[in-house]
């Protein structure tokens, strides 16, 4: 199956980056490819990281970017270890970096992957297909209580508790292991009078599950610590989220590093000695554009935020 994802705020995204020619530029989502091409047309000698944990999109992207491979590095590898990424390279300091925190087209539309509640797969959701932890794992084997936690924080299911007793009682008599025996269970325990209109039963719970299995949100606040650490001055950061939870944590973690003091407001002079290392670009989230969302409907969430290095 070809690798085909479409870019999401693409032009956004790599303007917001202030690309300089000679400059060193990291996608810590290669995905298919798209802003990674954008960007290398950019440059003259400077050099771009493209970092993936999905082997299929890196093979993908090579071929893609063959015209500009003597300014390309691809690494199979998580963004959030972008400090060792960096250090196997070499490199010090870089210029700007991107990510796009949604899954992508590919990975939803092949069925084996199990990421899609609308097609038959094994139950698997993994991004790192290396990685033994898959979402098999989490349906199987976490406790009612586990379930309707992550269920509950971050698909922002109300129907959480219900959905996690129909998941148990149904694995007590037999395995659950394909997407299509998920999402008949979550269908059975949410009552038809209270589903969304528009919006697929089991959407939020395997939002859920695949958040769990790869660690999604745990990971953002320290990742962009960690690039926040490395960029040059006046370096970018744009980073592109798809639900609520995650844009709440990129705009929590740049404020937090765009503030100068983070003492407690009863505090009466400074005591932290915190210095702010980055500068809020966009205030608000840039969004897709209404002909965008039209062209492509999962850009439908997206918001786009750029902090710059002080």
């Amino acid at each position: 199956m070809e690798f085909k994802h479409k870019t999401v705020l693409l032009k956004e995204t790599v303007d917001g980056l202030d690309i300089n020619p000679d400059g060193i530029y990291v996608d810590g989502t290669l995905g298919g490819g798209g802003h990674s091409e954008l960007i290398l047309s950019k440059l003259d000698k400077g050099k771009l990281i493209g970092i993936d944990q999905d082997k299929d999109a890196l093979e993908a992207s090579a071929i893609r970017l063959k015209e500009y491979k003597d300014n390309l590095i691809l690494v199979h590898n998580n963004f959030s270890n972008i400090l060792d990424v960096l250090k196997e390279l070499n490199i010090e300091k870089i210029d700007g970096m991107i990510m796009d925190l949604g899954v992508s087209s590919y990975q939803i539309d092949k069925a084996e992957r199990g990421f899609s509640y609308m097609s038959e797969g094994a139950l698997d959701m993994r991004m790192d297909r290396s990685s033994h932890f898959s979402a098999y794992d989490v349906v199987n084997t976490y406790s009612e209580d586990e379930l309707n936690r992550i269920i509950k924080d971050y698909g922002e299911e109300n129907w959480s508790r219900r959905i996690a007793k129909f998941i148990v009682e149904f694995r007590a008599e037999q395995s659950i292991e394909t997407t299509g025996e998920l999402v008949e269970i979550i269908k059975k325990a949410i009552p038809v009078k209270a589903r969304q209109e528009n919006s697929h039963p089991a959407k939020r719970t395997f939002q859920a599950i695949r958040i769990e299995v790869n660690s999604e949100l745990t990971i953002i606040k320290k990742t962009i610590e960690d690039i926040s650490s490395v960029l040059n001055k006046n370096g970018r950061i744009c980073i592109i989220t798809f639900h609520s939870l995650e844009d709440r944590i990129v705009k929590n973690t740049y404020k937090e590093l765009a503030t100068a003091c983070i003492c407690p407001i009863e505090f009466p002079v400074c005591m932290c000695d915190h210095k702010a290392t980055l500068k809020i670009i966009t205030r608000k989230p840039q969004l897709p554009s209404k002909e965008e969302v039209e062209n492509n409907s999962r850009s439908r969430s997206a918001k786009l935020r750029i902090a710059m290095k002080l």
